[in-house]
């Protein structure tokens, strides 16, 4: 879920991240003049080569999307019963949540214990496409919208396109990206969209713990059903988009080099941060496995296109997917430490997130390379 990589920042459905990917941008076209150097395989100066072509099928990409996608809406659908359910005991006991928690607490506790249950399976579900979403130019305002954009008190980029109604007539202007808004309710690290005058020790063992908290209904409700809506619309955009070629190298180079926003969103949470975290999101999943799950997607994507590069140049793509494979595992193997209980510090997230950087920006430059033998043109 959620650096949440890929923001559309120039308006509703044109082109992404672009302002985000400056920086790697400028790296990756540095890099792409070494590569041509060290592979021996770039014409010289002066030469035309004819693009070298190959039959791509991206039936398999647009397969993976539509999966995730349905796997997306199944989940934030579920999350909508869910907290229309709670928003109805609620109602019940007139918004007394004191009354509601003395009364039936076993119900409540039911409720938020299976949404967040929602949440989790969603939270992979989307990652796992959101390499395809966020890298494909009609429907990257899905990402800003799911899981990238910001509030529009936070700033003027990358802010999200929506308003949430509330069920009491309140709405919530442009607050930021649903996974955020269901997370920071969810686990309660936004405390003024939970109940405060209710201390719910959720999982019965007698205090109350991190991420114990009881949403606000009218909060919890709006959000649910606006999520599960958008979820909705992006299946309908995926079930219509017709992959190219040039989406699939788009997407791959454009995603590829993220490594550093990742990390340093890693850094700033619970998972490394401690009690001391500034950042109130990321907090019901590792950043990491999210990291882990947009490679993975990618990995799909380089699939799609792979025998097109082996055509060009053999070489080349069993480069391309050994690297792409060796930077997923790199991320899982500090994933698993991190999951057997070790502690890492700011300092090793920056260690971390500068080596995966440097990997990811010298593979997105030989697939760059690839795409340029192939004539295909990377858009942006």
């Amino acid at each position: 879920m959620r650096l949440r990589i890929i923001i559309d920042s120039f308006g509703a459905r044109e082109w992404i991240p672009l302002l985000r990917r400056f920086v790697s941008g400028l790296m990756l076209l540095c890099l792409v003049s070494l590569t041509a150097c060290s592979t021996g395989t770039a014409p010289s100066q002066g030469e035309q080569r004819e693009p070298v072509t190959a039959k791509v099928d991206l039936s398999g990409t647009k397969s993976y999307l539509l999966s995730k996608s349905r796997e997306l809406v199944t989940e934030t659908g579920g999350l909508k019963a869910v907290a229309q359910a709670y928003y109805d005991l609620a109602k019940a006991y007139r918004f007394d949540y004191r009354a509601l928690w003395q009364q039936d607490a076993a119900t409540a506790r039911e409720d938020v214990a299976k949404a967040k249950g929602h949440f989790l399976k969603a939270n992979p579900a989307y990652e796992l496409m959101e390499g395809i979403v966020a890298g494909v130019s009609e429907l990257a305002q899905f990402d800003v919208d799911l899981d990238a954009g910001i509030a529009a008190a936070d700033g003027t980029e990358d802010v999200v396109s929506f308003d949430v109604p509330l069920p009491n007539g309140q709405v919530l202007a442009k607050p930021g990206n649903f996974f955020f808004l269901a997370e920071v309710t969810l686990w309660g690290t936004k405390v003024e969209w939970t109940v405060q005058d209710v201390a719910p020790d959720l999982d019965g063992n007698g205090k109350v713990d991190f991420g114990e908290a009881l949403p606000d209904a009218n909060i919890l409700k709006g959000v649910a059903d606006a999520f599960a809506a958008t979820s909705s619309e992006l299946l309908k955009a995926a079930e219509a988009w017709e992959p190219t070629e040039a989406d699939a190298f788009t997407a791959l180079v454009v995603m590829i080099p993220t490594m550093d926003e990742y990390f340093g969103a890693w850094k700033e949470s619970r998972y490394v941060a401690g009690d001391g975290a500034s950042s109130i999101q990321f907090v019901a999943t590792s950043r990491l496995q999210d990291i882990a799950d947009i490679l993975s997607g990618l990995q799909v994507v380089y699939g799609s296109v792979k025998p097109s590069v082996v055509a060009s140049d053999a070489a080349q793509a069993a480069q391309i997917e050994g690297d792409l494979a060796g930077l997923r595992t790199f991320v899982q193997e500090i994933l698993a430490k991190e999951r057997a209980g070790q502690k890492f510090t700011a300092e090793n997230a920056d260690l971390f997130g500068s080596e995966a950087q440097q990997r990811a920006t010298a593979i997105a430059g030989q697939i760059t390379q690839a795409a340029a033998k192939l004539g295909v043109d990377i858009e942006g």
